[in-house]
């Protein structure tokens, strides 16, 4: 599939905010980061509608309330058919990062994902999802 070129017109504004999101981001031109900004958007819309993707649920937490570590194996025990695998890497003495591939109906991954970053003293928490079709 080769490149197509068209012309886009942005107001000012619009425009200053793609070229900065283009540095924040690190892309190489507005090309790039146009088409990240649609395929996210093709892969949110598939989300809705429940397709197949796959991703990764990354929490932070810290790691000397042991009652975490529990409430995220319990969890996870209730959706383990979607989960591909689950680590967890001991940053320093207080901070845990725990990672979960996954791969699922959207609205699964996503409804996981609500519960593990809804545990109680999670310190962050994202899902990022792809499609997979």
């Amino acid at each position: 599939m080769g490149l197509k070129r068209f012309g886009v017109s942005l107001d000012e504004s619009l425009l200053e905010s793609l070229d900065l999101f283009v540095v924040n981001n690190g892309f190489t031109n507005r090309s790039q980061a146009i088409r990240f900004l649609v395929e996210k958007n093709i892969a949110e819309t598939k989300w809705l509608c429940n397709h197949v993707v796959a991703g990764t649920i990354i929490i932070m937490y810290d790691q000397s309330k042991k009652d975490i570590s529990v409430k995220i194996e319990e969890i996870q025990q209730a959706y383990q058919q979607v989960i591909l695998s689950s680590s967890q890497y001991y940053l320093n003495s207080n901070f845990c990062l725990h990672i979960a591939t996954v791969t699922g109906e959207a609205y699964k991954l996503t409804e996981l994902s609500d519960k593990l970053i809804a545990i109680k003293g999670i310190k962050h928490g994202k899902l990022v999802m792809s499609r997979a079709d």
